[in-house]
């Protein structure tokens, strides 16, 4: 299959592509996303063979509005309108009930579905010009670090996909946080771009899932049960108060086959090993921007192990979304020291 790369005023193009039941790569404020009809049982199911997704992880739709929620969504909260009302277009996730016009292959057999408006105007402009609900993980290799820009898609899936529209690159950089409205209090099932502080702003009370999931048991949403975001080299984080203790034990390890990931102004601490910052450790925001671009970046067949820095859950906001993912990305995987 050749692959089109297609640019900002071919946003038509790629909706036709999606109305026939083919799949887009499509640029959102978060990551790309892989984008196939909702409506289209054989489309989302191609998502998740191009991928090699597990077939229990349920997709996220894209919408255009909060307007569109009553199509494909039913017994919607009055808690739904205010998040979307404060936060959409935006990196925020809303769990609902389903409709059952919903195939059962885009929740996984779940009662609910997860949607959101994402904060692109060529994302926008495509599911507006499709005229369906786009069902969009990231649009990756399952498994792999998420892509931020046109070029990572390609890496993973050029030759599978119809065509990846270019937006440029991502500017929040991680996926969105995911919020579950069928419970009460409500609950963040992902942290993401709209932090568990902003959220409870506006609902009060909010809980924060464990992520953990018993035997068998389905994921309620994405990101939630397998291994994500990782590169091919083994993940380690290590953790500390003391810049020198952490340091002089990462450049103790054997340095054949290594690399660190760290937050600026650290690297002049790395010894002889391959080294890269992906942001400042007082601006999280920076942190997630380009955590998964680096993470790309090290992916490399000489590379067998990343030590990485990772920012402290405890202080909330963007750096516990960012210390999620690098956690996913290092199996839980932790040197505290």
């Amino acid at each position: 299959m050749n692959t089109l790369l297609l640019g900002e005023k071919d946003a038509a193009l790629a909706a036709e592509i999606i109305k026939r039941g083919g799949l887009v790569a499509m640029p959102t404020e978060t990551v790309y996303g892989l984008g196939a009809s909702a409506l289209n049982e054989r489309a989302a199911a191609r998502i998740f063979e191009v991928k090699g997704r597990p077939a229990d992880n349920p997709l996220i739709i894209h919408v255009a509005s909060a307007g569109e929620l009553e199509k494909w969504c039913v017994n919607i909260p009055p808690s739904a309108y205010l998040l979307a009302g404060a936060f959409w277009p935006g990196p925020l996730t809303l769990l609902l009930e389903r409709n059952a016009i919903i195939p059962d292959i885009v929740t996984a057999g779940l009662k609910t579905v997860a949607v959101r408006c994402p904060d692109h105007r060529l994302a926008l402009e495509l599911i507006r010009l499709a005229g369906v609900p786009v069902a969009a993980p990231s649009a990756n290799t399952s498994g792999k670090p998420s892509p931020t820009a046109a070029r990572h898609v390609l890496q993973d899936l050029c030759g599978k996909i119809e065509a990846v529209l270019d937006g440029g690159g991502c500017r929040v950089g991680l996926e969105s946080t995911i919020i579950d409205l069928t419970c009460s209090p409500p609950r963040i099932l992902r942290p993401g771009g709209v932090t568990r502080e902003q959220l409870a702003a506006v609902l009060g009370e909010v809980e924060v899932d464990a992520g953990l999931l018993g035997s068998g048991e389905k994921p309620r949403a994405p990101g939630m049960k397998y291994r994500h975001y990782a590169p091919q080299a083994d993940v380690i984080i290590v953790r500390g108060d003391d810049a020198a203790r952490i340091f002089d034990y990462i450049n103790s390890r054997p340095d054949e086959g290594a690399a660190v990931l760290c937050f600026d102004g650290e690297e002049r601490y790395v010894k002889s090993k391959i080294c890269l910052a992906y942001g400042s450790e007082r601006e999280p925001s920076t942190l997630a921007e380009r955590l998964f671009a680096c993470l790309r970046e090290l992916d490399r067949e000489d590379i067998k192990t990343i030590y990485a820095r990772c920012p402290s859950e405890d202080e909330g906001g963007v750096g516990f979304a960012v210390a999620n993912r690098l956690k996913k990305a290092a199996g839980g995987r932790v040197i505290c020291l």
